[in-house]
């Protein structure tokens, strides 16, 4: 395994074959398992534990909803790709010829599963310190970039719905397309009484968010006209 790569993760791993399945797409895993699939799974759940701990630190005096709203910000598929892309983790993956040619290396949902994947590697090979320093490294100055916790597209389309006694807003899946490495969602957002929004994203919980961004946008316009 590349020594740079262990410069970057700030660990020389005992069992190199961790890393190469957390860095291995289903594509290239030549029917062994599922490549990084089970490795995001943990991963996952060491980024939020870690990330969670950090927030605790951080913002000792902040409600549990406000430190949920940081959480989500920090733990997207948006964050750990752009992670991911800055770490140069996408001159490593290995990747099937036909989705490499298609240009699944730079594709944010695949960067973030590896990223993910990577993580429970580190948890795996050196115990859960060596993933918390890995983890402290890289998402430090975006826990304390911001003063005030994020408040998410979707979370200010449920408050402005709230706020006039209207149902909650619905979602829905009007079309899905691409390969399956490479899916992009449609997703409709509808509120009582408006007209609904359309958006697309790699990830539904991105769709989501971009159609909740335009609907919102919209009725604000709409109250100041």
């Amino acid at each position: 395994m590349n020594s740079a790569l262990y410069a970057i993760l700030g660990h020389e791993f005992d069992n190199p074959e961790l890393l190469q399945e957390a860095l291995t797409h289903r594509s290239a895993s030549h029917g062994r398992d599922n490549g990084y699939e089970r490795l995001e799974f943990l991963g996952d759940r060491v980024l939020g534990l870690c990330v969670a701990d950090m927030l605790m630190q951080a913002f000792p005096d902040e409600p549990e909803g406000a430190l949920s709203r940081r959480l989500n910000a920090l733990v997207r598929q948006e964050t750990l790709a752009e992670v991911a892309e800055g770490l140069g983790f996408q001159d490593y993956i290995y990747v099937g010829k036909a989705e490499d040619d298609s240009g699944a290396r730079a594709n944010p949902a695949i960067l973030s599963d590896i990223c993910e994947a990577v993580i429970a590697a580190l948890y795996k090979d050196g115990g859960l310190e060596v993933a918390r320093a890995f983890i402290t490294k890289y998402w430090r100055d975006r826990l304390e970039k911001s003063s005030r916790p994020p408040k998410d597209a979707k979370s200010s389309l449920q408050e402005w719905a709230m706020a006039r006694k209207l149902p909650l807003p619905e979602y829905e899946v009007v079309d899905k397309t691409g390969p399956d490495h490479a899916p992009v969602f449609t997703i409709e957002v509808s509120v009582r009484g408006r007209e609904p929004a359309r958006a697309q994203g790699e990830a539904k919980r991105n769709a989501e968010q971009k159609a909740a961004e335009l609907l919102l946008e919209r009725l604000l316009k709409e109250a100041k006209s």
